[in-house]
């Protein structure tokens, strides 16, 4: 079992609720770009049950989510944050035990899992928010349709439960530490005063379907730093041998040189940037930057980052979207290597951002 208690800035500090009848609990377990997506839903349920005119409420507000995504909400000021592993028996039961102890009042299935259902039915909450199955929830929209984007539903999640949708505004918190660490890093790059884009040219290992072809972000990168702006190939372990071959070409290598909130603070500082359908897509999204993305066996209507869905890339094939992992060789993967760099450099002249 994993802990993390965040309260007045990020400091560790163990706080009481005055009033136990008004706890509040949040579950959403991943994966990063549904966590991020989902950040102005969060913040609205603050508004609600951690807030009382103005004033600290005496209530307190937790998120249940996985190890991997704790530390984004490390720097919340408010949010009280708990992780338990999302896979196996001994993790269910642990957070079960963990639910049922602390008496919520109020549950917020953001998830929609088989596992936070149950989590969320056997919490003991009387109020229990969710979008499906409705016998599960007290509160829930009177319709919903998956394949629509997942911002709008949850905003009807909310609503249902009497609070006004949320502004498609998604951010994170990084620690002073995180911020510390970006700036020093720039400064020994010597990127304090120069401009600077974010390039993810990667994917999950199972996703490789989602990868612009190698060869054309090479492209577009040289014909971003003709603009005399320069470029930073970003990602992690699965991202790691590829970014070492295009930055042996063009651009400089930050693989794993930042803490996912770190990136987003990276983020802060750069004029854009470019990437595939992506956790990194949402994250940089979070620092409120243009995020320019690819999308061929997702559809990017359904999953774009939220407050960029001007800024998709898409070649329309007939077997676009597909959901497929790996484009079969037939396909030639037409869907995404059919964008050509020409194309991305002139919409990014149009735009006034090179």
């Amino acid at each position: 079992m994993f802990w993390c208690e965040f309260l007045l800035a990020g400091a560790p500090v163990v706080c009481r609720s005055r009033d136990l009848n008004d706890r509040t609990l949040i579950i959403k377990v991943g994966a990063l770009g549904d966590v991020v997506l989902c950040t102005p839903q969060i913040e609205r349920i603050l508004e609600l049950h951690g807030q009382h005119h103005g004033e600290l409420h005496a209530g307190e507000v937790w998120l249940l989510t996985s190890p991997p995504f704790a530390p984004l909400f490390a720097g919340h000021p408010r949010l009280k944050v708990i992780a338990f592993p999302r896979q196996g028996a001994r993790a269910m039961w642990d957070s079960l035990r963990w639910v049922r102890a602390q008496r919520f009042t109020t549950v917020y299935d953001l998830q929609g899992s088989d596992r936070t259902r149950a989590l969320t039915l056997l919490s003991g909450a009387g109020r229990r928010v969710g979008i499906a199955p409705r016998w599960i929830y007290t509160h829930s929209p009177v319709s919903d349709d998956i394949r629509e984007h997942v911002f709008p539903r949850l905003n009807r999640l909310i609503e249902s439960a009497g609070l006004p949708a949320a502004e498609p505004r998604p951010r994170l918190w990084p620690t002073s530490a995180e911020q510390q660490a970006v700036a020093e890093r720039l400064a020994a790059e010597g990127l304090r005063r120069r401009a600077f884009a974010l390039l993810h040219a990667g994917s999950s290992a199972r996703w490789p379907s989602k990868r612009w072809e190698a060869e054309h972000f090479v492209a577009l990168a040289r014909g971003i730093e003709a603009a005399g702006i320069t470029v930073l190939w970003i990602g992690g372990p699965d991202e790691a041998g590829l970014n070492r071959t295009l930055a042996a070409q063009v651009g400089r290598d930050m693989t794993g040189a930042f803490s996912i909130p770190g990136l987003s603070e990276l983020a802060r500082h750069t004029r854009f940037a470019v990437v595939n359908d992506s956790g990194p897509m949402h994250l940089l999204s979070a620092a409120g930057i243009p995020v320019y993305a690819f999308f061929g066996p997702t559809d990017w209507r359904r999953h774009h980052a939220v407050g960029q869905g001007e800024r998709v890339f898409t070649h329309p094939v007939e077997c676009s979207p597909c959901y497929l992992g790996e484009c079969p060789p037939a396909r030639r993967h037409a869907c995404l290597a059919e964008i050509a760099p020409e194309e991305v450099l002139g919409r990014l002249r149009e735009d006034g951002i090179l």
